[in-house]
């Protein structure tokens, strides 16, 4: 990997770790990662992008080296987009780049890709596994109202893979898992559950854990409850990962009354795909990217 620098960048009062790879007058590339990750998650696929593209990955807030709030409010989705701002306007002040995100990384970014001031300089979005809250909850809405069962049937299905997502808005306890040592048994959960062959502990991990679930708290049940219209001007291209535990595929059904150019991927693979199938989300990437320069 060459021209691999490191960046503190200030946003608001807190201070996000960046990394830059590759040339930096080649087009932008910006990788943002997901729970219970930092900007590790994409180590392989940025090895392979960076090669012609300018990869820029951060730790979003309370996450790997960034900043750490204690406040739950400080996780809102809005001030997530803000550190997406801040990175850009520090590291590539005016140009235009490529977004592509997994899981929490990419809930996030939608709220860059369907909104002010980022919306313009998004050139493609790129998002795997991490629908927008805004959308699943118009989706919610739509199976509820649907007549007969299917649509509760599939908002049950739905439910049931996202069992983790109501532990999380208990306060304390998934915090006391993470101290009791989930940090120790997380890299035997990747390899065994997930087929994250070179899954390795991480020092960050515990915190990682502990502070990322303040995402779930500061955003899900208001935007589920009360969403908004958020619709992207930018070609999206969504990768599913078949085999995904957590987000079940139905949830891009109506997806496309949210874009303008929509192209939908499957991968065989697990929810982790950055990880299980490195070489398959570059090829999706660069695809896409060059479709869209």
């Amino acid at each position: 990997m060459g021209n691999h620098q490191t960046h503190w960048v200030h946003s608001g009062g807190l201070t996000i770790h960046a990394v830059t790879e590759g040339h930096p007058d080649s087009t932008p590339l910006v990788l943002v990662h997901g729970y219970p990750d930092n900007l590790q998650v994409w180590d392989k696929v940025s090895a392979a992008l960076s090669q012609e593209y300018l990869v820029i990955r951060y730790d979003v807030r309370g996450a790997g080296k960034s900043g750490k709030p204690r406040k739950t409010r400080d996780y809102r989705l809005a001030l997530l987009a803000d550190d997406l701002q801040a990175v850009v306007d520090t590291l590539i002040p005016g140009r235009e780049f490529h977004l592509i995100a997994h899981d929490w990384g990419a809930i996030q970014s939608w709220e860059s890709v369907t909104g002010e001031p980022l919306q313009n300089r998004i050139r493609s979005y790129t998002s795997i596994s991490g629908p927008c809250l805004d959308h699943i909850g118009f989706w919610l809405r739509k199976q509820l109202e649907t007549p007969g069962l299917a649509g509760a049937a599939k908002v049950l299905q739905q439910l049931t893979s996202s069992w983790y997502v109501f532990l999380f808005q208990v306060p304390v306890i998934p915090e006391m898992i993470w101290k009791a040592g989930l940090d120790r048994l997380w890299p035997g959960y990747l390899k065994h559950h997930e087929q994250v062959a070179d899954a390795r502990f991480s020092a960050s991990q515990k915190s990682d854990g502990l502070y990322g679930v303040k995402l779930y708290r500061a955003n899900l049940l208001t935007r589920l409850l009360r969403p908004r219209t958020r619709v992207a001007r930018c070609p999206v291209q969504v990768i599913i990962p078949t085999r995904d535990a957590y987000v079940r595929p139905q949830l891009n059904e109506h997806l496309v009354r949210w874009t303008g150019k929509l192209t939908l991927q499957t991968l065989d693979t697990t929810h982790w795909a950055p990880l299980t199938e490195p070489e398959a989300v570059s090829r999706a990437v660069r695809t896409f990217v060059a479709a869209h320069p």
